[in-house]
This record gives structure tokens, sequence and C-alpha cells, in this order.
């Protein structure tokens, strides 16, 4: 049988619109938790200049106040994902057992986000941040003047950090106009085809290949609007995770306004989340002062 031109793009565009159905139908966790940044370079510097100085009443010349900057690179990898499609099958017709993987190589386009994303928190206690400490630290530098300088203040974003047991929850601070994390994209994922048999694919594997390309990247924003806790989660230690950030304040003292609003757990501790902000009366029959507190997000990509 030979395999005309215009099968072979017919197969091209079928799995196209296979792969975009998969896509639309993944559902996706990773935008409660990161800001998606739009890059156009091989890396993007953030220079984080810390908080803006507050207004002052307007008497005669600007006070112009320099700030400290944070040289924070993210670079973009090349990521990719192809399945080979064997001339045979197409002889045979047989295409419809590619259906299922292709539509999953959609859903995968989005999972790997959620799957970068999430590891982020995982890997916090190692992974430097802005300011040059691990994210999650004992030891981030809040400096006694605006400008960066002056004496530091060694502030903590760990609850309870001589325990290191039990499997981690998170507390974070999605509010803002930056969440804690950073998904950066260059190149949107693309699907591609080789169906030219003339390709060196086809002759010497008699396969014509399908697959996806995307750089991206993932990164740290602010660390203040995140805290970890291995030690059980339980009132006291989920209370003084809200404190904790409440508390936080920027270069020169000023408050930072930081409002947590959502409790990130793994599935082993759905339940515990769900007893400290998603019940309106304790075991004990009084009110949870902590109901709705914060949203419940349980998710798989914690492990």
């Amino acid at each position: 049988m030979i395999i005309k031109a215009a099968t072979l793009e017919a197969i091209r565009t079928s799995f196209s619109k296979l792969f975009e159905q998969g896509k639309t139908a993944a559902k996706s966790q990773w935008k409660r938790i990161a800001t998606y940044v739009k890059s156009n370079a091989a890396s993007n510097t953030y220079g984080w200049l810390g908080k803006f100085p507050r207004l002052r009443e307007w008497v005669g010349a600007r006070v112009v106040k320099d700030m400290k900057e944070h040289a924070y690179e993210i670079s973009n990898v090349k990521y990719e994902g192809t399945v080979g499609v064997d001339r045979a099958d197409i002889e045979r017709d047989n295409l419809g057992t590619y259906r299922p993987i292709v539509l999953a190589m959609g859903q995968e386009a989005n999972d790997h986000v959620d799957r970068n994303v999430f590891a982020l928190l995982a890997a916090g206690l190692t992974a430097l941040c802005y300011d040059g400490q691990p994210f999650f630290d004992t030891e981030h530098p809040v400096y006694a003047e605006h400008d960066g300088t002056g004496a530091a203040t060694l502030v903590s974003n760990i609850i309870n950090p001589l325990v290191t047991a039990g499997p981690a929850w998170y507390l974070l601070a999605t509010g803002m106009v930056l969440k804690p994390f950073i998904f950066q994209e260059e190149r949107e994922p693309e699907f591609q085809s080789i169906i030219d048999p003339k390709q060196d694919t086809v002759f010497m594997l008699d396969q014509y290949l399908h697959g996806v390309r995307t750089l991206r990247s993932f990164g740290y924003g602010f660390w203040q609007q995140a805290i970890i806790c291995r030690d059980a989660l339980n009132e006291a230690n989920f209370e003084a995770g809200l404190l904790a950030m409440q508390g936080f304040k920027a270069d020169g003292g000023d408050p930072l306004g930081i409002t947590p609003d959502l409790l990130v757990v793994p599935p082993s501790l759905r339940s515990d989340g769900l007893s400290i902000v998603g019940v309106e009366r304790l075991a004990s029959g009084a009110s949870n002062p902590n109901y709705k507190a914060a949203e419940l997000l349980v998710t798989p990509w914690l492990g």
C-alpha cells in the first residue's frame, strides 16, 4: 500500500487536534500558587528591589531612596515528548491505539507544569531564592534600612524547624500581585510532526514521528509568602504559621501586610487539613476559630 501525502497530513491534523483536546481537558493546580511570566530570552533576571518606600508628604524635592537589588536568574529549559507511529499501522489503518497516547501528551503538557511547580515546595529547603538563602530557611536577612543596609535581623519561615519527621504542609499567601512561585515560559507546548517519507526516521526506523516541544522553567518569588512545617498539622502549629506570616516585615521595618490564604497538603494530610480549616466546630463541640481561615488545597504532586 502506498501512503499518500494527503493521508499523512490528515493524520498530522487529527493528532494535533487530539493534543489540544488533551490540554484543554487537563485540570491544573499550579495557577493557584504560581505567577505566569512570559519570557522572550534564554533566561530572565528578576531584580527584586525590596518593598517600595512608603508614601510621604511631598514637601520640597522628592526624597530618592536607592533600593538594594538582588539578581535572581531563571534560565529556560527545553523539554520534549515524542511518539513514533509505525508505518505498518498506517498501512493497516490501525491508528486507534495512538489516540489515547496523543491525548495523554496534551494532558502531560499541563501536568508537567503542576509537577514542577509543586516540586518547588519540596525543594525549598535547599534551593536558593532571591536573597541567597534557601527559600525555606531560618536565616532570611531583613535589614534595618529601606535600602537593604544596616543591621540584619534573621527571620524564619519554617515552623518548628527542629522537627523534620512528618510530611510537610505549607501555608501560602496567594492573594498578592505576585504569587510565591514563578512559572516562566519562553515557548508554549508546540505539536510537531515529521511526515515526509524522505526523512531518515521514516527510511531507517519505518516510523513517522509526532512530538511536543516547549521551553520553560520554574522558580521562587518572595519567601515571605510561604511557610513550611514538618511537625503535626494541628491548631497550634497552624496558628503559629498565621502569626509568623502576618508579622513579616520588609527592609526598614514596614509591615508587608501579608494575609495567608491557602493551606497546601499532600493527600496523607487531607483529614488533618479539613479538621483545621474545613469544619465549623471542633471535636469538643466548641466553635472552630480557624474555620475557613485558609482554603485547603490537597495536591497529589506532593506525594
